[in-house]
Order: C-alpha cells, then structure tokens, then sequence
C-alpha cells in the first residue's frame, strides 16, 4: 500500500513539474522563478484538515506560482492527494479536535444508550457523531446526570479522557 502512494506521489510530481516547466520559466535576481514570455502558472489549492473527531474541514486557497521550490516548500507538511493541471489537492491529519467541539461541542447519551457528540447541549437533532452503547447498569449515578446534562469537550485531552473512560462501560463484552 505505501509502494502504491509513493509510486502515485511521484507520478503526480512529475506530472506537475511537466505542467510548470512547459511554460518557459527563467531565474531572476532574487533566485526565484520567472515565466519568460507568459504569465506564472495560476492554481487552485484545496487544503484538507482531518481531524481527530472524524470532521474535515476544506480551504480553498489562489496561487500564482513563480518557483517550483517555493510552492512545494510552502506546502511540505500537507501529503498531496490528488492533483490537475489547475488544481492540487493536500490534506493534512491533525492532532487535534476540531474547532466546532472546542467552541460548542458536548458528549451526551441518546435514548438507546449510545455515546453521543452532540452540536450544543445533547439534544436529538444537534447530533454529530455516535459511538458505542453504554451499559447504563454500570454507569454511576453521577455519570449518567453528567451525559444527560452534556460534558462540554474543549480539548483533546478531554475527548480522549471521556472516550476512553466509556468505552470501558460499553455493553460489548471483549474476548482476549
């Protein structure tokens, strides 16, 4: 599978680079690259957050791109994912929840029992994400009325906490 998306990687490198070079670039004073004879290529640049809660977020970003090398070194900590020859696609995984459950995100349980993010306080419409049933028997009181009045998440360290603190009361019984 990595032989596969470096193989991919590179064909899409070449591919690019076969694009910039086609129009005629030449080195100025400063070092950087100058079209000779035609205007700089003009892409559009998705960028692709994943974050550790499963939400993605998208940002569309203009370049006029004069050196190679200083495009690729503006994005060398995104992996390219797909690539035209008007448009490049990176995405980036990121360490961290994202900014709608820091702002406003809250863990809840439903009706049948199942751990929930909620949008806002839990309430039935507001949900974002669904993860294992809990069994209610083992939940202590003062955690069942901490799920049904929502526990605001705001960081990472929380989201993991919580998770992790669950999924030891799921109805799921492991074998080892």
């Amino acid at each position: 599978m990595k032989t596969r998306f470096l193989l991919f990687s590179a064909v899409l490198l070449v591919s690019f680079i076969t694009i910039i070079s086609s129009t005629g670039q030449v080195y100025g004073k400063s070092g950087s690259t100058h079209s000779l004879n035609e205007n700089p290529k003009k892409l559009e640049v998705v960028l692709k957050r994943i974050y550790l809660d499963g939400e993605v977020s998208e940002e569309v970003v203009k370049e006029t791109v004069w050196s190679m090398e200083d495009f690729w070194s503006k994005y060398d900590k995104w992996q390219l994912v797909d690539m035209t020859s008007k448009e490049l696609v990176f995405k980036q995984e990121i360490d961290d929840i994202s900014p709608l459950l820091k702002a406003n995100g809250y863990f809840g349980i439903n009706d049948e029992g199942i751990l929930t993010i909620y949008n806002g306080k839990p309430a039935q419409e507001n949900i974002i994400q669904s993860f294992f049933q809990i069994d209610l028997k083992k939940l202590e009181s003062k955690q069942q009325e901490d799920l049904q009045k929502g526990i605001p998440i705001k960081s990472r360290d929380r989201y993991v906490k919580v998770l992790e603190t669950f999924k030891n009361l799921t109805t799921i019984e492991t074998t080892n």
